[in-house]
């Protein structure tokens, strides 16, 4: 048993032939078709049924999990394409559409007594059990259409409730300053969290598993890396690579727990630089910050900072980051977004070739690329595949930027 209470095995003779797939499970819906606000910082073309076509067809993502499947006029849809045969329930768990599954998923905001507020993810294996959680959410959140609103209820309660349901809890984004277990709520999970009720913690876009690993208490724990997308371009610019006998829900919880061989291989996510909240910064005058300078501003005095993961994450440490045996690689990933000069239309054309995104980042030959994009954007995917661009730091709420490079070899 590791320290959540779940048991690890190897793989055991006879098992299926374990495959590797990719998974991003932490997307948000702007609207519903009929135009409804579901997220409303989102983008209202991010509909269920489009971010579904989009990471089938485009991205080139294996498995998603949709947030906010919780609300009732989303699962209006799901029931009316179901119904149609757009989608199918797989027997193991999830939506099929196509060669992609569809893990139903949501996030909510809590605040223990004592605590800041945080978000939790929960991921459900059929749509019949979100429903269900949507009936129990109702009675204890004020408006339960949203995304991401404040339950009004002990998170005990809620983690028994999601146990019930045979769901997986995730706390999300867990350093990022705003509304995160370390970033807002605790210096520890473990104070008010059930430890032994989370299947994996996602460590956010300005965070690594580098960082994650100076903290004692997520040693047992599965890191996962998720886009957090509020738009489609941003769906897949983090993800997971998963070793599983097929796509489905069953076997994303067995790479979460890592039962039965089955494993997460890969974390594929922005270098921390690139994230909007990596270092500290102050919001007057948008300088970038040393960590003496978590507070307030010395540069113009202002009190306007935004701490930064990177300070926040040496300050709750408690250990020189120490990787466990279970931890996989982490690769820094730069999406096809960032690439200097890379626009639309370029990227229409990559597409139109190359057929996805992860083709694209991963596997096209980078002549092909030039002769479709030219050599600066064929050069810099080069080198995001080989760990050898560098950045301008992201804080405060600005991301970083990849620095363009000149005829390097």
């Amino acid at each position: 048993m590791n320290e959540a209470g779940y048991s690890q095995t190897g793989a055991s003779s006879g098992s299926p032939r374990m495959t590797s797939y990719f998974a991003d499970l932490h997307i948000h819906i702007g609207r519903t078709e009929s135009g409804l606000p579901v997220k409303i910082s989102a983008a209202r073309n991010l509909t269920f049924e489009r971010i579904v076509r989009e990471s089938a067809q485009r991205k080139g993502l294996d498995m998603i999990g949709i947030i906010d499947a919780h609300s009732p006029p989303v699962q209006e849809e799901i029931a009316a394409r179901l119904e149609a045969g757009v989608y199918r329930e797989h027997p193991d768990g999830g939506l099929v559409y196509g060669e992609t599954i569809v893990i139903l998923g949501t996030e909510i905001e809590v605040k223990e007594p004592g605590f800041g507020t945080a978000h939790l993810l929960a991921y459900f294996p059929s749509f019949d059990a979100i429903r269900r959680f949507t009936y129990w959410l109702s009675k204890r959140m004020k408006n339960v259409q949203l995304s991401t609103q404040r339950l009004y209820a002990p998170v005990s309660e809620l983690q028994e409730q999601v146990t019930q349901l045979d769901g997986l809890m995730i706390p999300a984004h867990v350093f990022t300053p705003f509304k995160s277990v370390y970033g807002s709520a605790s210096d520890r999970m473990r104070d008010w969290l059930d430890m032994g009720r989370i299947a994996a913690v996602e460590l956010g876009l300005s965070a690594d598993s580098s960082l994650a690993d100076r903290l004692s208490e997520l040693s047992a724990l599965t890191f996962v890396t998720n886009s957090d997308a509020h738009s489609i371009p941003k769906i897949g610019r983090e993800y997971n690579e998963l070793c599983i006998a097929a796509p489905s829900f069953l076997e994303l919880k067995r790479a979460l727990l890592r039962q039965d061989g089955r494993r997460i291989v890969a974390n594929y996510g922005l270098n921390p630089k690139l994230g909007k909240y990596y270092r500290t910064r102050c919001l007057k005058c948008e300088a970038l910050l040393p960590p003496e300078e978590t507070r307030r501003c010395l540069r113009c005095g202002s009190l306007k900072v935004v701490k930064g993961v990177s300070d926040r994450v040496a300050e709750i440490a408690d250990q020189p980051s120490t990787a466990p045996a279970h931890r996989p690689p982490y690769v820094y990933q730069v999406p096809l977004e960032f690439i200097p000069k890379l626009g639309p239309k370029t990227l229409s054309k990559l597409l139109d070739r190359f057929g996805t995104e992860m083709h694209i980042l991963h596997h096209a030959d980078i002549e092909e690329i030039a002769s479709i994009a030219g050599t600066s954007i064929a050069e810099h995917i080069r080198l995001a595949r080989e760990q050898r661009l560098q950045f301008d730091e992201g804080g405060g709420g600005t991301y970083g930027k990849v620095k363009q490079v000149q005829n390097q070899t």
